[in-house]
């Protein structure tokens, strides 16, 4: 089984230490979910699948008694797939933030410093909420690991430190990652959606994480993912639905969120790349359409938004994710808003504000769908 340790691995430890030590309780174990069948009616549910909803999640009685102290203020690569050459790192500006450049690839989130502080603190909620662990796939003895949309790199590298006889490689569009990486991780330039150059039976686990709005064929991506994993190896893909509301009416439906919400619904249908994911379950029917017929596990969430659950954990995995959230906002919403929906700068500057206020209302007891996904490569 995957082997994990009691502490978070040393790039999960950093994003950690973003976040003031205020913001997270002390963090306390999870049982294991129970299997229950899946409510799913648009695709038939996973063999083996996991639900754990905000609506169990109590209210701290105490919350919003503090609300702003918990949070503060909010406030060399190998490339085999591609040359590092200037018109790579020659990033498009938009409104002052700047977006990768590789080819002809479309991607809406930026790649600079302020978001992906944001992907950081991402990663460590991630590694709360599946239980102080990397991965959920029961991967043993992995020797040929691939992370597709590594983003900053940083669950590459936790993933070699914890597996020193791994090769890890990590693909993204933007050079983003550090130089300093352990000597059996490396990163390179490549497109996920176009066909991928690595032979079949390579991998012994492939790791997908966050690429909502960003794929217009799911089924493709996965059978690439089929063709390049070894027989018996695992894809494990988790990711979210963009709908912020709250389980127990305490979200209005005229609040921003569902503004916010629908704006995302259009930007994916107007870019044919969905943000809506994890939706009825979808990604795991995706999984099977691809040939992950034999075995075809998840995991669901409603992710608290912000400090409102009582229990420690989900407190300090609502913390993390507010506080990465308040991070990353404008650039969510820039580049869709002003470049695919039409939206003035001006306009949007008044639509985060708005969030911003919705996100600190303490009366809100908000969350929104995530779900982890994993298959295995029949023998």
């Amino acid at each position: 089984m995957t082997g994990t340790s009691s502490s978070p691995p040393p790039a999960a430890a950093a994003a950690a230490a973003a976040v003031p030590a205020s913001a997270a309780a002390p963090a306390a174990a999870a049982p294991p979910a129970a299997v229950v069948p899946s409510s799913s009616t648009a695709v038939p549910p996973p063999e083996n699948s996991s639900n754990e909803a905000a609506a169990q999640i109590d209210v701290d009685p105490d919350f919003g008694l503090d609300a702003d102290s918990a949070l503060g203020d909010g406030s060399a690569i190998n490339s085999s797939t591609a040359s590092l050459n200037s018109s790579i790192l020659n990033y498009r500006e938009v409104h002052g933030r700047t977006y990768q450049n590789f080819k002809d690839a479309e991607y809406w989130a930026p790649n600079d410093e302020a978001q992906n502080d944001g992907l950081d603190l991402h990663h460590h909620m991630m590694y709360l909420l599946h239980d102080n662990k990397l991965n959920l796939a029961p991967v043993e003895n992995p020797q040929a690991v691939l992370d597709i949309g590594t983003g900053t790199g940083i669950w590459a590298m936790d993933f070699a430190d914890q597996y020193p006889s791994a090769q890890v490689i990590g693909t993204d569009l933007s050079p983003i990652q550090p130089a300093w990486t352990p000597p059996n991780c490396k990163f390179e330039l490549d497109d996920a959606s176009q066909t991928w150059t690595y032979p079949d039976n390579n991998f012994d686990f492939i790791h997908v994480r966050f690429m909502l709005g960003s794929i217009e064929d799911y089924v493709k991506l996965y059978r690439e993912a089929l063709r390049c994993l070894k027989p018996g190896g695992w894809l494990e893909h988790s990711d979210f639905t963009i709908k912020l509301g709250s389980e127990d009416g305490s979200v209005p439906a005229d609040c921003v969120y569902t503004l916010w919400n629908e704006l995302f619904r259009k930007a994916g249908e107007k870019t044919g790349r969905t943000f809506l994911v994890t939706d009825n379950n979808q990604n795991a029917g995706w999984m099977k359409e691809a040939g992950f017929s034999t075995a075809v596990y998840t995991r669901n969430f409603n992710l608290p938004f912000g400090t409102w659950p009582k229990d420690p954990r989900w407190k300090e995995i609502g913390a993390f994710n507010l506080a990465s959230c308040e991070q990353g906002l404008e650039g969510y919403i820039l580049y869709l808003g002003t470049q695919v929906l039409g939206w003035s700068f001006e306009e949007l500057q008044v639509l985060l504000a708005d969030m911003r206020k919705a996100m600190r209302n303490t009366s809100y007891h908000a969350s929104y769908p995530c779900s982890t996904v994993w298959a295995q490569k029949p023998f």
